[in-house]
C-alpha cells in the first residue's frame, strides 16, 4: 500500500498496529511517522519498527495521507490543535480514542477531513484484534474498505453504525480483562488441585482460545457447543449448575452494562 500514515501518539496500542502494518506488509516502515512526547517511546518504536518519530505532532502529520489518533481522550484537543488548522481537506483520520464521536472530532479540523471512529482491544499486540468501525458520512465505500483493510492486519473488524459504539467497549474493547480475570480463576481452582502454575495458565488459556474458535468457525450457537460438552449425569453439567447458582450469567451482564455507562460519560 503506498500511503503515508502518521501515528499521533506511540503507546501500546498504536505499536500494535505499527506492527501489524509493517508485520504484514502491508505498509513498509519507511511509509510511517509517528509523534510521542516520550523520549524512551520515540526511541522504542525507531529501534524495534525503523519508523520515524517525531517530539511535534504537526511535523509527523505533515504529508500524510493517513492520520492515526492514537491518544488518550484528556489530550486529544491540545494534540489535534497542533495541526487541526492545516491538515488538508479529504485526509482520512482514524480515531482510536475513547468515547469521541465523529461529530466531535470533524469539529477539530478546519478542513473537511474524513473521520474514521474506530474501537480496536488489546489482543491487537499478538494479531487477534477485534476492532470496530464507523466511518464519517463523507468517506466512500473505497475510503471504508482501505481503513477495514489497515485494520485487518491486527486481526478482525467489522462496520457497525456510531449509535453501537458504546456496547462494542463493554463486549470486545474491555472484555479482555473479564477473559483474563476468568483464565486467572480457571487456573487458580487447578493450581489448588495441585497443578504447577505456569501449565495452569497453559490450560486455561488454550482452553478458552480454543473454545472461542468453536463459536467463530462452527457457526453454532454457544449454547448448543456447552451442550456438546455437558455428558448427562456427567462432570460438566455439575460444573454449569454451579456456575448458574453463582449468577455467573448475571455477572457478566451487570458488569458490561456498567462499562456502557461509564464509557456514554466520557
Amino acid at each position: 500500500m503506498n500511503k503515508k500514515i502518521a501515528f499521533v501518539g506511540g503507546g501500546n496500542m498504536a505499536t500494535a498496529i505499527i506492527g501489524g502494518l509493517i508485520g504484514s506488509g502491508l505498509v513498509p516502515a519507511e511509509n510511517i511517522a509517528v509523534a510521542d512526547i516520550s523520549d524512551a517511546a520515540r526511541e522504542k518504536l525507531q529501534k524495534n519498527f525503523g519508523v520515524a518519530t517525531y517530539q511535534q505532532n504537526a511535523k509527523a502529520v505533515e504529508g500524510a495521507d493517513i492520520v492515526v489518533l492514537a491518544i488518550k481522550p484528556i489530550y486529544l484537543a491540545e494534540a489535534v490543535a497542533d495541526f487541526g488548522n492545516t491538515l488538508p481537506g479529504g485526509t482520512i483520520v482514524i480515531s482510536i480514542v475513547a468515547g469521541q464521536s465523529i461529530q466531535k472530532l470533524q469539529g477539530m479540523f478546519k478542513n473537511p477531513v474524513k473521520i474514521a471512529r474506530v474501537m480496536p482491544n488489546t489482543p491487537a499486540l499478538v494479531g487477534e484484534a477485534m476492532s470496530a468501525l464507523t466511518p464519517a458520512d463523507n468517506m466512500d465505500q473505497q475510503d471504508t474498505q482501505l481503513v477495514l483493510q489497515l485494520l485487518g492486519s491486527i486481526g478482525k473488524a467489522e462496520v457497525v453504525p456510531e449509535r453501537l459504539m458504546d456496547a462494542v467497549t463493554g463486549v470486545s474493547g474491555s472484555s479482555p480483562a473479564y477473559v483474563f480475570m476468568f483464565i486467572e480463576a480457571l487456573a487458580d481452582s487447578v493450581v489448588e488441585a495441585g497443578m504447577p502454575r505456569a501449565q495452569a495458565y497453559t490450560f486455561a488459556a488454550q482452553a478458552v482460545m480454543g473454545s472461542a474458535k468453536m463459536v467463530l468457525q462452527l457457526g453454532e450457537h454457544p449454547a448448543a457447543l456447552k451442550d456438546m460438552v455437558c455428558s448427562p449425569g456427567g462432570t460438566t453439567i455439575v460444573a454449569v449448575r454451579t456456575l448458574e447458582e453463582r449468577g455467573m450469567r448475571a455477572a457478566v451482564m451487570d458488569a458490561v452494562k456498567a462499562c456502557i455507562e461509564k464509557q456514554q460519560q466520557l
